[in-house]
């Protein structure tokens, strides 16, 4: 018992019961049991500085409430929490303060851990995990070792953002109108190595097999649009100068190619160069520079003015051999298809925005019916196409594309927006790399003793030197960061890794992966011995994000990141609840990452997530999402303070449905709390001891055990369905009636706590307690209803005279209407408006309504 108080004390009852729970492990979840097993999964959170706030708990609350539940209802029930913990903050307020990363991330996890556990989720805190900690990286470590053997990750040139002023690389969200956050000074695109997994190699598995799983069809076709399936046909355009080869363009409509008047580069098509005639090489060197200051987002937006600089070269449209010109412009993405396009301005409003801008032709080759406006994007047959016109377009498609097909300048492909995805960061804080870049010749030693590299070498090549990527052996695992001087950036686009050349610059045993400085010479100790250079990038935060709801089930195990048996009893999270904003990146990295684990053999299933349930966002009071800016951000432990951690589950879920977007209103967290209140005063006195109405003998009001029935099916339906704010409802009704009820059996008043325990765990446990219960509540099995006491005897008959209301009565089950008209000319209330008067017509609606038209 938490304390004697006579009234509902939580800042005394919260602490008591939390303390229990730890003290006696009661959230552990077992491997190896015989109970049906339910795994449910929160989001794991970023410990940021400022803390947890009010959205924060709200997913987490439901998900505790579920875990509670199904463990009364007799499942071993895993509910882990850990820390999705490296990221940029960290290293962000290294740079500022020369503290370094790990110690600023572990405050802040101290903190949210401190907050967690204050809000009662029962969470096994056994299997905390931590992507920060080298135990759990190692394994990060270890499955990008299988992508890179699988060859799914190599190394290319890639677009990132710099700043010459700072000289360092930006995240995207460290620029602002084409701008650094810090500083303010201008920032360009710039090419970097970059490591990249190849993700498109699963792109139909990715997208045919969502299909298997129970999602919101909304983030079904958010993935689906990321992925972006097209189905069309590759060409080949000659280039007029013979010399300079062939273009290569997909498009989603061969049938429109007699259309097409002009084509499209983008900037940094590697053609660009070679192409552009030297009357237009000043122009275009401009515009690409300009080109390199914007985003993706900013090129490809619908809205904006179309820019765009002639190359001086022409194409040869291989239908009918017109010159085509070649032009320059931004809204054309490298990342997308072949990174150049056939423009059709008669059949495309942003080709045909373009054309109009720069005086191109527009040439219609598809007509509808009666007169056609242009762009016309339609359907209809195709004209001005020789050989093809009068067909319907996807007819044309399919035979324009068999006869390029037959030419050898045209196939039919599949193609995706999807992207392979970039995996380096030029940060700090982060995953290293398990590789050294080594040169052809101790590549090749060490492919003499290994068999663990992959089929085709991954290298790059710098000035005219060829580097060879070799994977640490996995004995080698984890690397972990160095200690550095500064976390300033290197100046060069490196990370700050690159200035800690003991680290970076070694001598590696190839069997073992063992490492000494290259300072301290080649060691003499026996081995194959290759001189190296570490990579320098880390991975992104993304990397630990996409399997560590897998390490939650062995999260101990030092010899694999979770053992078969605990594979096969686990499975995948049952139910995976958290926000919408993580609908495509985080979900289909994970998906991509859990299907090459399926592949290798080690995990049993092809999708990682059965069930996915997104929370609501909590806006501000002003119906603003929460920010730091507009000062309208709820504290958790402002709440807990002041009303309590049960005040705040509750009305957490009280506020409406778990996926409607919400505001917070402070005023009616009152009446939560009042209702928590009242239930407390109705089981117990005032001088502390069990109310004097909770009987052992009296016989308590058949009423009220047939609305505890009622209540017990209606609250464990909705917490089935995940509908708490009306379970809420239902025990709210429950306890009005507790109150009017002049005795209420033991049995009763604990089925009653039962039902509350897994929303208001704290009060619940209490109140059992004093009212005699048998060890703590969650080891009372979950109540069950007596269907037959949920069998009306009676109903209510509502009487109508002439439409309007003038009484009701309990009737029996089966009343007809001849009846109904008895017990209406026996209602003191009805008979007075019945005396005198003659019955024309009765409307009989059995067991609800009974209206009598009379005169």
């Amino acid at each position: 018992m938490a304390t004697t108080s006579t009234e509902y004390n939580f800042h005394d009852i919260e602490p008591h019961w939390q303390t229990f729970w730890e003290k006696n492990r009661s959230f552990r979840a077992e491997n190896d049991s015989a109970k049906p097993k339910y795994y449910v999964l929160d989001m794991f959170p970023y410990p940021s500085g400022a803390g947890l706030h009010i959205g924060h708990p709200e997913g987490y609350t439901a998900t505790d409430i579920l875990a509670r539940y199904k463990r009364a209802r007799g499942f071993n029930v895993l509910h882990p929490i850990g820390w999705d913990a490296f990221g940029l903050p960290a290293e962000q307020h290294a740079v500022k303060t020369g503290t370094h990363p790990a110690a600023n991330t572990q405050n802040n996890i101290t903190n949210f851990r401190r907050q967690i556990k204050a809000l009662g989720f029962s969470y096994d805190w056994e299997r905390e995990i931590d992507t920060t900690d080298p135990k759990y990286f190692r394994w990060t470590q270890w499955i990008f070792l299988q992508l890179f053997r699988r060859g799914l990750a190599y190394v290319d040139e890639r677009p990132v953002w710099w700043c010459p002023e700072l000289r360092t690389v930006l995240a995207n969200e460290e620029v602002i109108d084409g701008k650094s956050e810090v500083g303010g000074f201008p920032v360009e695109r710039r090419n970097l190595r970059q490591w990249v997994l190849r993700i498109t190699a699963y792109a139909e598995r990715l997208l045919s097999d969502l299909k298997d799983v129970d999602w919101p069809d909304s983030t079904k076709r958010m993935q689906e649009a990321w992925i972006g399936r097209s189905e069309g046909a590759e060409i080949l355009f000659d280039l007029e100068r013979r010399e300079l080869g062939q273009l290569k363009i997909f498009t989603t409509r061969p049938d429109t190619l007699f259309g097409c008047t002009y084509m499209v580069l983008a900037p940094e098509h590697p053609l660009v160069d070679r192409l552009t005639t030297p009357e237009q090489k000043p122009a275009v060197e401009a515009y690409r520079k300009k080109a390199a200051a914007k985003s993706d987002l900013e090129r490809t937006d619908l809205a904006k003015e179309k820019s765009g600089v002639f190359s001086g070269a022409y194409a040869i449209n291989p239908v009918n051999g017109a010159k085509v010109p070649v032009w320059i412009a931004d809204y054309v993405l490298m990342g997308y298809g072949t990174g150049a396009i056939m423009a059709v301005p008669a059949h495309d409003e942003r080709d045909y925005e373009f054309a109009v801008q720069f005086n191109l032709p527009v040439v219609q080759v598809i007509a509808g019916e009666g007169e056609t406006k242009l762009p016309y994007v339609g359907d209809g047959k195709v004209v001005n196409s020789p050989g093809y016109d009068g067909l319907a377009w996807p007819e044309a498609k399919k035979k324009i594309t068999q006869d390029l097909a037959g030419r050898g300048v045209g196939k039919a492909t599949v193609n995706y927006k999807l992207r392979d995805w970039l995996f380096s960061r030029q940060r700090y804080w982060g995953e290293p790399f398990p590789i050294v870049w080594v040169g052809a010749d101790d590549y090749a030693k060490a492919q003499a003793i290994r068999s663990d590299l992959p089929a085709q070498p991954v290298t790059f090549t710098q000035d005219g030197t060829v580097h060879f990527a070799l994977p640490l052996p996995e004995a080698a695992l984890p690397l972990v960061l160095p200690d550095v001087q500064s976390y300033l950036p290197s100046g060069t686009g490196e990370s700050p890794l690159a200035n800690e050349t003991a680290w970076v610059d070694i001598w590696l045993e190839a069997a073992t992966g063992a490492a000494v400085p290259a300072s301290q010479g080649k060691p003499d100790t026996p081995g194959t011995w290759v001189r190296g250079r570490r990579e320098t990038n880390t991975m992104p935060q993304w990397a630990g994000s996409c399997w560590y709801y897998l390490r939650f089930l062995d999260p101990a195990n030092a010899d694999a990141f979770a053992s078969p048996a605990a594979l096969k009893y686990w499975d995948v999270p049952d139910l995976y609840v958290g926000g919408a904003e993580h609908a495509v990146l985080h979900l289909l990295y994970a998906r991509f990452w859990h299907k090459v684990l399926f592949d290798l053999g080690v995990v049993p299933q092809a999708e990682p997530f059965k069930k996915l349930f997104h929370q609501g966002i909590i806006l501000g009071e002003d119906g603003e999402k929460m920010s730091k800016s507009r000062g309208n951000v709820v504290n958790p432990d402002t709440i807990i303070q002041s009303h309590g951690t049960d005040t705040l589950r509750l009305y957490l879920m009280f506020l409406g449905p778990l996926e409607a977007m919400k505001p917070w209103n402070p005023r009616g967290i009152e009446g939560v709390h009042r209702f928590l209140q009242k239930v407390w005063r109705e089981l117990i006195a005032a001088d502390g001891t069990v109310h004097p109405k909770i009987s052992d003998t009296a016989p308590e009001p058949a009423e009220l055990t047939k609305l505890l029935h009622e209540t017990i099916k209606k609250v464990t339906e909705r917490l089935d369905d995940m509908r708490f704010n009306t379970a809420i409802s239902d025990l709210m009704i429950f306890s009005n009636a507790l109150q009017k009820a002049p005795v209420v059996s033991r049995r009763t008043a604990q089925q009653f706590l039962q039902l509350l325990a897994p929303l208001a765990p704290h009060i619940a446990e209490e109140l059992w307690e004093r009212l005699g219960g048998r060890g703590s509540i969650m080891s009372a099995a979950w109540p069950t209803f007596d269907a037959a006491l949920l069998t009306a005897s009676e109903v209510k008959l509502v009487f109508q005279i002439n439409g309007k209301h003038r009484g009701d009565q309990m009737v029996p089950v089966g009343t007809t209407q001849d009846e109904a008209i008895a017990f209406a000319r026996g209602n003191p209330k009805v008979a007075p408006h019945l005396d005198g008067k003659t019955i024309k017509r009765a409307i009989f609606v059995p067991g609800k309504i009974l209206n009598l038209v009379v005169e």
